[in-house]
């Protein structure tokens, strides 16, 4: 399996970017893993708020298939502990899926073409975080749910 994390929009902090390629390159002694950035949508001070989702959305659906697995990073989503989190990469992985995408949006949210693709809603926190500090938590996160299924100390060092 290989885990790809889509994302809309650059990372501007290099401190934010660094501790990103930091988990990145551990997550690399686990499993396969992608950073797929989709690149800000061109003049979206000039669309609605439903044009920009609508736009990331077929930018978003264009990056996976049919038999992958997407799962979207939403406050509406379904909360877990990092125990939990590493039981649902499990199964995910015991599925026999090649890809499981993980999704953060753009600054509105998801389109309703996404939503209805979605496998599932994935919620970090009821707080809200920027979508460059998400990408840090995801990525901490499937490195904290591998090591909690190998039985490292990380989870609890």
């Amino acid at each position: 399996m290989t885990i790809r994390l889509i994302a809309i929009g650059k990372t501007d902090s290099m401190e934010l970017q660094s501790l990103i390629s930091n988990y990145v390159k551990r997550l690399g002694h686990y499993i396969k893993f992608e950073l797929v950035i989709i690149p800000d949508i061109k003049n979206a001070k000039n669309l609605s708020e439903k044009q920009q989702k609508s736009k990331e959305g077929e930018l978003i659906l264009s990056k996976i298939s049919t038999s992958d697995v997407l799962v979207l990073l939403d406050e509406k989503g379904k909360q877990f502990t990092s125990i939990e989190f590493s039981a649902l990469l499990q199964k995910r992985m015991n599925s026999g899926i090649k890809y499981l995408n993980l999704v953060v949006g753009g600054p509105y949210g998801f389109s309703a073409s996404v939503y209805d693709r979605a496998n599932q809603t994935i919620s970090l926190s009821k707080m809200t975080f920027s979508h460059q500090m998400v990408r840090l938590f995801v990525v901490e996160q499937l490195y904290r749910g591998f090591t909690i299924l190998r039985n490292e100390p990380y989870h609890h060092a």
